[in-house]
């Protein structure tokens, strides 16, 4: 008769545990390492399109809004898109779309940045390896001799919600980008008027002489 008293344990809990506490650090490496090169390839791709602050490229999900915009995508649709996929991926089929929805938003930005590169569509199929295909997209952009020209045929969806009309100081607005904003908009070259500029005279005014030199 066995006693109840007794449990068998083979040691697969105690190797289970083991096993954790090697591969998280290894994982938790991996993911810093994943964002210090990507964020390192993103301050070089942001400083080729005219970004000012090569801190932009190193602050988490505001490095991602800045690229959307230079996909020609409205980082608030984005954001709100991303972070639904993110909520609702517990939710069967709605979050299931939203998912869809979220690498479809990633891949027609990388694509619009990819073009303004001189990069066409087949380049996509980087995506297509989980992790490291997108670090190598992003290290051709970065360090590949191609030169930014954002003078590109309008995006599809340009008159739709998902445009870009935003503008935030030091990031370039787009050619043919349908501008929204108020005070704290603009810049100069941003589009905004230059700080200090002298307005113009109104109509039938004659404008005031210049001053004279300052020695």
């Amino acid at each position: 008769m066995s006693d109840p008293s007794y449990t068998y344990d083979d040691g697969s809990g105690l190797a289970a545990l083991a096993f954790l506490i090697v591969l998280l650090p290894l994982l938790l490496i991996s993911i810093f390492a994943g964002y210090i090169i990507s964020s390192f390839f993103l301050m070089k791709i942001f400083e080729k399109a005219g970004v000012q602050g090569k801190w932009r490229a190193w602050v988490p999900i505001y490095n991602t809004l800045v690229a959307a915009k230079l996909g020609d995508v409205s980082p608030w649709a984005y954001l709100i898109v991303v972070v639904g996929a993110s909520v609702l991926s517990n939710i069967p089929v709605i979050g299931f779309v939203f998912g869809l929805v979220a690498v479809a938003a990633s891949i027609v930005v990388a694509w619009r940045i990819g073009l303004k590169f001189g990069k066409d569509w087949p380049l996509l199929l980087l995506w297509l390896i989980p992790g490291i295909g997108t670090l190598i997209w992003l290290g051709i952009l970065a360090f590949g001799s191609a030169r930014w020209n954002p003078a590109i045929a309008p995006a599809p969806w340009a008159n739709t919600i998902a445009a870009d009309k935003t503008v935030w100081e030091g990031v370039p607005v787009q050619p043919g980008q349908q501008v929204t904003g108020g005070p704290g908009y603009g810049g100069p070259g941003y589009g905004g008027p230059a700080t200090g500029s002298t307005p113009p005279p109104a109509p039938g005014t004659t404008p005031p002489p210049p001053a004279p030199p300052q020695y």
